[in-house]
């Protein structure tokens, strides 16, 4: 049994180690896919904490394998927070630009739809 962790392990270290020699970066694993905003903070979260976790244990071959393979969902997570809030600051500056010209039905249209992807960022 101790031979095949020992195996195990040594398997890993040398993935690893060609990954991390490699001048790209192949896609080997996917991310956890997030198609809204709120899927992808609730795995920005979820997946933070994972990460937090095996960073604050020992750095084993093991751990740097879990670490490698979780970073992909934050990845997908982190384009799809940026695509969202590109979009949300748009929304903002629709508001903003209703308040200046006094325009009551797009700053209340602008601001509902602002209010409510805003909210999703700070749950």
């Amino acid at each position: 049994m101790k031979q095949c962790l020992t195996a195990a392990l040594l398997a890993t270290a040398c993935l690893l180690t060609s990954i991390a020699q490699a001048d790209d970066r192949p896609d080997h694993y996917k991310g956890k896919a997030a198609d809204t905003l709120q899927q992808a903070v609730a795995n920005f979260s979820e997946y933070n904490q994972k990460l937090n976790t095996l960073l604050q244990g020992e750095l084993t071959p093991l751990a740097m394998a879990e670490i490698h393979q979780l970073t992909y969902t934050l990845e997908v997570a982190l384009e799809k927070i940026h695509s969202e809030t590109g979009k949300l600051k748009d929304t903002l500056e629709e508001v903003h630009i209703a308040s200046e010209h006094m325009d009551m039905a797009a700053a209340k249209r602008s601001g509902d739809a602002y209010i409510k992807a805003a909210q999703t960022l700070v749950k």
